[in-house]
């Protein structure tokens, strides 16, 4: 097969992309904030509750292997909209349900399904030059952190809403159904939120044609191509990975810490969301620093800031401080934490999307599928550490994933990226690719 023809592409407003991001990786988000809640509603313990944001990042990953090469080989518009719609139901269902078990299982479907944030994703090099594409990732990922950020904060106060009771007899044999605890408003609240955005994105997106006619088991056989013969994906990947887990780490056990450690609820938790989207305001600047100064010195200067960011939570929670000393611990070691993911994260992305740019949605796919593997690794095990070992466990499990990424990055490439995506070395692998 050959490449589509290369005429200018449609434009859509990177600000606009960025929303895209921001309204689709918002709800594998939202649970976090509410497990103590969820867990009153279910009468489960932690160890159990926590499976739910683990279960999330899950059919997340999935969604990325399963879904994200579609955005090469189907027009993207209409694809955005098809997955939009089931994120929609996706949302319906994890607020009706009845059980834990059920939870579980609807935050599979969601996360597997609001993986179109990263189809919207890779069109932001599409719209810029070369030599512009850490910028335009910098751009697009300001709007997925904030996204991911404020979702924390949007779920945690909008749980406060006062029960709501439903009465549905075929779907609950018992007769009466009691939406206790409120959380189940922040995904009904957020399925609109959802269909009102699929009006906004019929007018605003353009087509966009796809780049290639490949059948999607080709395109699933070229994942295996491009993870065989460029070692600088396989790197990224596996970085990102540890990264990832070792940022899960906090967001999956912050709402337990705040209960049992300060008496504090799911408003204070989602609160702290606000204060990490401090770190998504870096996100240009380090899109600006991976074209100036390279990506290898950008996700350097990330991990260092994480492993600090540990530091400051564990020393800040542990020691004898007031009250408001150990928020404030709590709160800048937030915002540190979420400014070295945030400069891992567009560091690791601007150079995979110079690898090979007629496959730009499946080396996304490889990339995050990887990343959010991790972020499930990590859930899971902050998860088997708060139950045997509180906050302290949970650190120290953070600073040995981010030290193992610290070992993958040292030992990794040194050749400096992006590389030209002109090359005849990448040309050649565009038409393996497209076989």
């Amino acid at each position: 097969m050959t490449p589509r023809s290369k005429s200018a592409a449609p434009r859509a407003p990177l600000h606009f992309l960025g929303l895209a991001c921001a309204i689709g990786v918002s709800t594998i988000y939202f649970n976090q904030p509410l497990l103590v809640e969820m867990g009153k509603t279910y009468g489960a313990p932690a160890g159990r509750v926590m499976y739910v944001a683990s279960a999330t990042q899950v059919g997340y990953a999935l969604g990325l292997l399963l879904f994200v090469p579609l955005g090469d080989l189907l027009e993207r518009r209409a694809l955005m909209r098809r997955m939009y719609a089931a994120v929609v139901v996706a949302l319906l269902l994890v607020s009706a349900a009845p059980t834990l078990a059920w939870l579980i299982a609807g935050s599979v479907l969601l996360g597997l399904v609001a993986s179109v944030t990263h189809i919207v994703l890779p069109i932001a090099p599409d719209l810029v030059p070369h030599k512009e594409r850490g910028r335009a990732i910098g751009a697009v990922m300001m709007g997925l952190l904030l996204g991911v950020l404020l979702a924390r904060t949007f779920a945690g106060w909008i749980s406060h809403i006062p029960a709501l009771f439903v009465y549905a007899p075929r779907l609950f044999p018992k007769g009466a159904f009691w939406v206790t605890g409120g959380w189940r408003y922040v995904f009904i609240i957020a399925a609109l939120a959802n269909a009102a955005f699929l009006l906004v994105l019929g007018r605003v997106m353009p087509r966009l044609p796809p780049k290639q006619d490949l059948r999607y088991a080709d395109a699933m056989r070229s994942l295996w191509t491009l993870v065989r013969t460029q070692p600088l994906l396989r790197e990224s990947g596996l970085t990102s990975a540890l990264v990832f887990a070792s940022f899960s780490c906090f967001w999956t056990t912050l709402a337990y810490l705040l209960s049992s450690r300060f008496g504090l609820g799911a408003g204070v938790a989602g609160s702290f969301g606000l204060v990490g989207a401090a770190g998504a305001l870096v996100a240009p600047i380090a899109g600006k620093l991976a074209d100036k100064r390279g990506t290898r010195w950008v996700l350097t200067v990330a991990m260092a800031l994480i492993a600090f960011s540990y530091l400051l939570l564990w020393a800040g929670v542990a020691s004898s401080l007031p009250l408001a000393l150990h928020i404030a611990a709590l709160i800048v070691g937030v915002v540190v934490l979420d400014i070295g993911m945030q400069m891992a994260q567009v560091s690791n992305q601007t150079r995979i999307f110079g690898l090979v740019p007629s496959a730009r949605s499946r080396l996304n796919t490889v990339y995050m599928t990887s990343f959010f593997a991790g972020g499930a690794v990590g859930s899971a095990l902050a998860t088997m550490v708060w139950d045997r070992w509180q906050w302290n466990g949970v650190c120290l499990l953070a600073l040995g994933l981010i030290a193992l990424a610290g070992l993958c990055h040292a030992l990794g490439t040194r050749t400096r990226e992006p590389f030209n995506p002109e090359s005849r070395r990448e040309h050649a692998l565009d038409s393996v690719l497209e076989v």
